[in-house]
């Protein structure tokens, strides 16, 4: 297996509901992760060029859910299902989705940006919403 030209590493952590700064699990990363993975692979970049990793707390929790990108060093952030076709194609055409870069304020929670909210969970099957 040749080694890949960009690792992502996709923070699935998951923190008690109720944790203030909440958790990128509780904000779909699982789902992202894996919507990666099928995404690379369906493009025939899974094996040479790009492999998407799961990984635990990268320390920006109210960015979440967060990305580290590397060797590159940057670091997406409030990356949501919606956003992940734009992602690929980024990554098969060797570029940034800018948009989602995070800035040098996000990684102080104080000065950092609003947090994405946590999806609303779905009532069980038979209860009232």
């Amino acid at each position: 297996m040749p080694q890949r030209q960009r690792y992502l590493f996709v923070c699935v952590n998951r923190r008690p509901d109720g944790t203030p700064k909440g958790s990128c699990a509780q904000r779909s990363a699982v789902e992202i992760h894996a919507a990666l993975k099928d995404g690379l692979k369906d493009r025939g970049l899974a094996k040479t060029e790009v492999r998407a990793c799961t990984s635990s707390c990268l320390d920006v929790c109210w960015a979440g859910p967060v990305i580290a990108v590397e060797p590159d060093g940057y670091f997406y952030g409030r990356v949501t299902l919606e956003d992940v076709p734009e992602l690929l194609e980024s990554l098969a055409n060797g570029t940034r989705v800018e948009r989602l870069v995070l800035p040098s304020n996000d990684f102080d929670e104080k000065t950092a940006a609003p947090p994405l909210p946590a999806p609303k969970s779905k009532p069980a099957e038979g209860q009232e919403p």
